[in-house]
């Protein structure tokens, strides 16, 4: 029987699946570390008092990759290379979904639109993660490989969501709804496009490895696609309402605590 749990941990098993798995979500972390670093250096100076919480999201995004590269040396496992057509944040950014890496490399200080735009396309995509983690969180928290990053980086997700929702608030309250609106909709409608070829990618590439038979391959194929037609019809507007989170300031005070010394 076909399970998101007996998926994983048939990917989990295997050396050179789990590899590919973890290199994967290395890279998409690392790189969204790295875009939150710069837009914190370039955040307008309108909304200074954002910038911490924009780096601390990177922080916690550069955490995110140490811990899966920690994962693989841990098995005595080197990173693999990422195939092109599955790295997500890359994707995304081709597609015009968040903020333009040509933008993020120039030392020129971004507009308020910038900010709005970041936001939304994280309040999306953070969605998506947080999903992801609660599924693995309900399978393998308490697994004695990989339950403890699964623990750590589902609370970090959850943060993540919660600001996101509240910052988009506090800018809707500011006259930007119409902005916030279409940029969410725009956001989510790529996104689940994205995320249907990336799963396909992905699960192609796991075939391959662990030699799936045609049927399998076939039936896991269409349960993505499936999943697509499910949130292109309805799903995606998970992904583009905002309440008001019970967590508040989930990215402001103190900064998060140093990483366990197990991911080090």
């Amino acid at each position: 029987m076909l399970s998101a749990r007996s998926l994983f941990q048939e990917i989990l098993d295997h050396d050179e699946s789990f590899r590919l798995f973890c290199s994967i979500a290395a890279s998409g972390e690392a790189q969204g570390g790295w875009e939150n670093g710069r837009i914190a250096a370039l955040v307008p100076p309108s909304e200074r008092a954002l910038a911490p919480k924009i780096a601390r999201h990177g922080a916690d995004e550069d955490k995110h990759g140490r811990i899966f590269r920690a994962l693989l040396k841990k098995r005595g496992l080197t990173p693999a290379p990422v195939p092109p057509e599955t790295d997500y944040t890359m994707l995304l950014e081709r597609q015009g979904i968040g903020l333009a890496h040509d933008k993020l490399r120039r030392d020129e200080p971004l507009t308020v639109r910038d900010i709005i735009v970041y936001l939304a396309h994280s309040r999306v995509t953070e969605q998506r993660a947080a999903d992801q983690m609660v599924m693995l969180r309900k399978h393998f928290a308490d697994h004695p490989e990989v339950g403890k990053a699964v623990r750590m980086i589902s609370r970090d997700e959850d943060n993540h969501l919660a600001y996101t929702h509240e910052e988009l608030l506090r800018f809707a309250a500011a006259g930007h709804g119409r902005l916030i609106r279409r940029t969410l909709r725009e956001s989510a409608l790529t996104e689940i496009r994205v995320y249907r070829d990336v799963s396909l990618a992905v699960m192609a590439h796991m075939g391959r490895i662990l030699g799936w038979p045609r049927a399998k391959s076939a039936l896991l194929a269409a349960g993505i696609h499936a999943v697509y037609a499910y949130e292109r019809l309805a799903g995606w507007h998970r992904m583009v309402g905002l309440s008001m989170p019970e967590r508040r300031d989930a990215l402001g005070g103190p900064p998060a605590p140093a990483l366990d010394p197990e991911f080090a």
